[in-house]
């Protein structure tokens, strides 16, 4: 089996705002460990697929950022995406760019800022669903067994009785995606025992993904078909015209939520997005009080914080779920349970024009 990887890395990282920046955005930070998330994520796929065939997809700039953390990925393979227009355009081009070089290939995508903590695991049901892919024409995601009702997370419905098997994983029918709910709606979700949290991990085989496009995402497939020819003749510049006039959506929307023959599989391998400073807490070593801090410290009766402020010494006296963010030129503090508003923040810095702290 011919298996690709395609990474997403052309993400900002908005949420872990002053740390993240348009320049050094989460993907290229080391919170997780001493290695950068982009690393990470390579160095998960490598034991699965060589690094000949891993793509990355990003802008310009991030592209160039790139190159240097993960310098074994071809240069031909990190794919530069002419604009931001969302997941669909860009998986669009990066299944071509593969399509041009092998219809019968099975693409795998994974975006750049994810943890998994069962890594042997997660190859072994990479691969089932790899193969999958290449046997019919489905389009195959993970979905996440929920261990508490969010609603940051988007969901799958799927039909427990409708079960596909391949190297003794099981994949199930998708009967529908669901948007982020609201607190009671998440709860019923958790509590129907059928509904699993969004990965926006996906495999599909090339050829597939062009046929699926044609039947359930019409307004792609022409523009599908002419980056295709670009890429066939080698007219790279027509890929810059065409790309402008798809619609900028998610890959989701677009194909994922449409499309009939979805199978989803179980991501039950320790999955986090890590999506907010708060849930750096899983990773990083705690106090006896539960606090989790990057940088010296003095703490009196402070409990459950999380701070970041690896060059100055922070001091705590009383308080309780903070979380504490120092940059060179910025300073947060928040709630945790309030760290999904920083994007927030960022937005007002965008409207007031703000450029030197984004």
């Amino acid at each position: 089996m011919d298996l690709r990887a395609v990474i997403l890395a052309g993400g900002v990282g908005t949420r872990f705002w002053p740390l993240s920046r348009t320049k050094t955005p989460k993907q290229f930070l080391p919170i997780i460990s001493d290695r950068t998330m982009i690393e990470e994520t390579v160095a998960r796929l490598r034991p699965a697929i060589p690094a000949e065939n891993i793509y990355t997809i990003a802008n310009q700039e991030q592209t160039q950022v790139m190159q240097d953390y993960v310098p074994d990925i071809p240069k031909d393979n990190f794919l530069v995406e002419p604009q931001g227009r969302n997941t669909a355009p860009c998986l669009v081009l990066a299944t071509a760019v593969i399509y041009a070089q092998n219809p019968e290939a099975v693409v795998a995508v994974f975006p750049a800022d994810h943890s998994i903590q069962q890594e042997e695991l997660f190859r072994e049901k990479l691969r089932a669903g790899a193969q999958m892919a290449s046997r019919a024409e489905h389009l195959i995601t993970f979905g996440i067994p929920p261990d508490f009702p969010s609603t940051g997370y988007g969901y799958i419905r799927f039909e427990k009785d409708s079960v596909h098997t391949v190297a003794d994983e099981n994949f199930y029918s998708v009967q529908e995606f669901k948007e982020k709910p609201e607190a009671a709606t998440a709860q019923e979700f958790v509590n129907a025992g059928n509904y699993f949290w969004n990965s926006g991990m996906f495999i599909w085989q090339a050829r597939t993904f062009a046929h699926k496009l044609k039947e359930f995402a019409p307004e792609f497939y022409a523009h599908w078909q002419s980056i295709l020819d670009a890429i066939q003749k080698g007219e790279i510049g027509r890929i810059t015209e065409v790309y402008p006039k798809m619609p900028a959506t998610s890959i989701d929307y677009a194909l994922m939520e449409k499309a009939q023959g979805v199978l989803m599989g179980e991501g039950s391998f320790g999955w986090s997005d890590v999506g907010a400073w708060s849930s750096l807490a899983s990773f990083w070593e705690e106090d006896k009080k539960g606090n989790t801090i990057r940088g010296e410290s003095l703490i009196l009766d402070a409990e459950d914080n999380l701070v970041y402020n690896p060059n100055k010494l922070t001091a705590l006296i009383g308080v309780k779920d903070l979380i504490v963010v120092e940059t060179e030129d910025a300073l947060l503090i928040c709630p945790k349970d309030q760290d999904q508003r920083v994007k927030e923040i960022v937005a007002e810095l965008k409207n007031k024009q703000k450029k030197e702290y984004l």
